[in-house]
């Protein structure tokens, strides 16, 4: 079918976007269905904890393929392990689809035994995605690479607007006996269709990936066959003997000299400052200020929370898409663009740890800024994360294989960075809903 609109450019565009989409939509999903789960699940508010140390042993995936990378190079079939893992999502997301809810007394509680192994699964391929999805994208073209944070970008974004059309956190508040108090709407849908939802896009993922290979596999099978001077003369059975060129005798001196000058080594300074770029750019935005999203936004109220989440989410693939054009090369220009989105990284966190009771409470320029805070600090740290894939996909397959790492590893140490500040030490302070927490 060669020539005809399957094989074409877009079609490969899309089909990469939705490949890329089901790299992190499980865990994602796991996160905003986790207000709906929390009341019929008995670890209730502590299931937020479960979900984070769940996704920290989910790094096991990575380590595993780093090592066998190190112990093994160029033994590793990636596209074999990213088959693997996405039909163990599709599987993993369909049984907790069905035994989401259920529980097993476990030293006399009960537990969502069911629950957490089927995240613990989800999690797993989600954290192996990183060191696998992106060395693969090196058989590609470097627009590509774009197209793939763009569907990264997606996997955040379409179950926030599920969410939001399930009508998760809806609340009224309702006068009883003189007290105000929270009224919690039920939602549009049980959270069993919600995590269908799931398994229909990490099955489209999984289909997307599959005909990414296929096409791929055509495609070498139509063009003609176009071999290097070396692998031609290996084929052809004249490499058999190290002192003929060609079919004419040569001297070990002539051998020598036309010796491959060795590679470049990856690890130059200008790829080590990329790499802590990323590996910083992911811990914000994937670890430290999800983690007090909520502190930052619920004390303006509950529609600034949504659209910080929903905007802060379209403004991800946006910003990727702004890079399939305009590629930022420049060392200074990065660092200046991480400057600017710490700047605004860090008038959220303030605002978190002044909850609740921030400051331009009950002001609509309060809200404004917030929204807007979360628009452009999440639109500046995806645009400089697909340039930096961009520049290290140039460096070859084994700079993708780091740049896996370093997001994942990025990730990881902003989560257990707010873990024990959220969760154990409780710096930050929630508001009360239908109460004035700052008389």
């Amino acid at each position: 079918m060669s020539g005809s609109w399957w094989s074409s450019e877009p079609v490969s565009h899309v089909l990469m976007a939705l490949f890329a989409m089901g790299s992190w939509i499980s865990v994602n999903s796991l996160w905003v269905e986790l207000p709906v789960v929390v009341s019929v699940l008995p670890e209730g508010w502590n299931l937020p904890a479960y979900l984070s140390v769940l996704i920290a042993f989910g790094n096991l995936g990575p380590i595993a393929v780093t090592i066998t990378h190190h112990c093994a190079p160029g033994r590793l079939n990636e596209r074999l392990v990213i088959h693997c893992i996405q039909v163990l999502a599709v599987v993993a997301s369909a049984f907790l689809a069905v035994f989401w809810s259920f529980t097993v007394t476990v030293a006399g509680e009960e537990r969502s035994l069911p629950f957490l192994l089927f995240t613990f699964v989800l999690s797993l391929v989600c954290c192996t995605s990183n060191v696998t999805f992106l060395p693969f994208m090196f058989s590609y073209p470097p627009q590509y690479i774009r197209t793939f944070f763009i569907g990264q970008g997606l996997s955040a974004l379409f179950p926030c607007i599920v969410a939001l059309g399930q009508g998760v956190g809806k609340l009224e508040c309702k006068t009883v006996n003189d007290t105000v108090k929270p009224h919690y709407l039920k939602e549009n849908f049980p959270a069993q269709n919600f995590f269908w939802f799931l398994f229909v896009m990490l099955s489209v993922s999984a289909l997307s990936f599959l005909a990414l290979t296929r096409r791929q596999t055509a495609s070498q099978q139509d063009a003609p066959p176009q071999e290097s001077d070396n692998a031609a003369v290996t084929k052809n059975g004249e490499e058999t003997h190290p002192l003929h060129n060609g079919g004419t005798p040569v001297s070990e001196d002539q051998v020598q000299v036309e010796e491959q000058p060795p590679a470049p080594t990856f690890w130059t300074q200008h790829n080590i400052y990329l790499l802590a770029l990323l590996a910083v750019s992911n811990a914000l935005t994937n670890g430290v200020l999800p983690s007090v999203q909520s502190f930052s936004c619920l004390p303006y109220g509950t529609m600034t929370f949504h659209l910080s989440v929903v905007l802060g989410n379209i403004a991800n693939p946006l910003a990727c898409f702004l890079a399939m054009f305009v590629v930022m090369r420049s060392s200074t220009g990065l660092g200046f663009l991480s400057v600017a989105g710490g700047v605004f990284a860090a008038y959220l966190m303030a605002l978190a740890a002044l909850s609740p009771c921030p400051p331009l409470l009950g002001n609509s320029s309060g809200v404004a800024l917030v929204v807007i805070s979360w628009i452009i600090f999440t639109g500046l740290f995806s645009y400089m994360k697909v340039v930096i894939g961009t520049l290290l996909h140039e460096a070859g397959h084994a700079a993708l294989l780091w740049c896996g790492i370093s997001i994942q590893a990025g990730s990881l140490i902003g989560a257990l960075t707010m873990f024990p500040l959220v969760n154990v030490y409780h710096v930050f302070a929630r508001s009360q809903d239908c109460v004035d927490n700052c008389s």
